[in-house]
């Protein structure tokens, strides 16, 4: 059973003239296959930050604790082994690849996964499948990656990668960022395919609930001033919408 393991987490970040923040405070959270957690709070709260250091983004330091994937030290692989390993990250503001098509990047990337090249045929079956579920027009495939994308067109395109790339553990930054009614819908419906054959676990980051309208959570986790400060099932989502997270800020002092 693919399970990811974050203990006592503590992250720092420079903050320039000021020297270094601590952003993460101990944090800790287990996340196994077959699971949607959804981890709220509000802006600054730390979610992101949380995700960038599992994914290994050299902006975040790593003071204390530890994050493991089926008992492997995560924090000692390099960012493409910790994809190998099955690691995926949607990234909330994903970045523009002029030059590589859309095509070109899933191929390498299921490469570099899978440790082999898909064969053409097979590969070009398996894409435009996927992009049918996400209501994709064909076309999307020869254009840049990210480049003059819309919001709800890159958000597409990362639940597109997340599909193909089969991984073992997703974290979704926001994925509900920018997208209208229709978009939401869409890529929660990505979303929950991917869940439905119980051989992944989620991790879903938002401050918002309306995903979760769509997406049912079995856990949820309020994430205030760098920590878990309450867990609960999908119900603490509805006290959220009810009362915010003012009730929490206090306990993430």
């Amino acid at each position: 059973m693919a399970t990811l393991e974050i203990r006592d987490l503590h992250v720092t970040v420079d903050a320039g003239g000021d020297g270094t923040k601590e952003i993460l405070r101990g944090v800790n959270l287990t996340v196994k296959e077959g699971e949607i957690h959804a981890l709220m709070g509000p802006n600054g709260s730390g979610k992101s930050t949380l995700a960038y250091a599992v994914a290994g983004h050299p902006k975040y330091t790593v003071t204390a604790g530890t994050v493991t994937l089926d008992g492997e030290d995560v924090l000692s692989m390099t960012v493409d082994e910790r994809a190998r390993a099955g690691l995926f990250l949607a990234m909330q503001y994903p970045v523009e690849v002029p030059g590589v098509s859309v095509s070109n990047f899933l191929r390498t990337a299921i490469t570099a996964v899978r440790g082999e090249a898909p064969k053409l045929r097979d590969f070009g079956k398996e894409l435009k499948g996927a992009m049918t579920e996400l209501q994709m027009d064909p076309a999307f495939a020869t254009r840049n990656v990210n480049e003059g994308f819309s919001g709800g067109e890159k958000k597409r395109h990362e639940i597109l990668q997340l599909e193909l790339l089969k991984p073992k553990i997703a974290i979704l930054d926001e994925t509900d960022s920018g997208l209208d009614v229709d978009a939401l819908k869409v890529v929660s419906e990505g979303v929950n395919r991917f869940s439905a054959a119980g051989e992944t676990g989620v991790l879903l980051i938002t401050h918002y609930t309306r995903i979760l309208r769509y997406v049912k959570p079995d856990f949820v986790h309020v994430f205030s001033g760098g920590r878990i400060v309450e867990e609960g099932g999908p119900e603490l989502a509805d006290l959220l919408e009810s009362e915010g997270y003012e009730k929490f800020a206090k306990a993430g002092a």
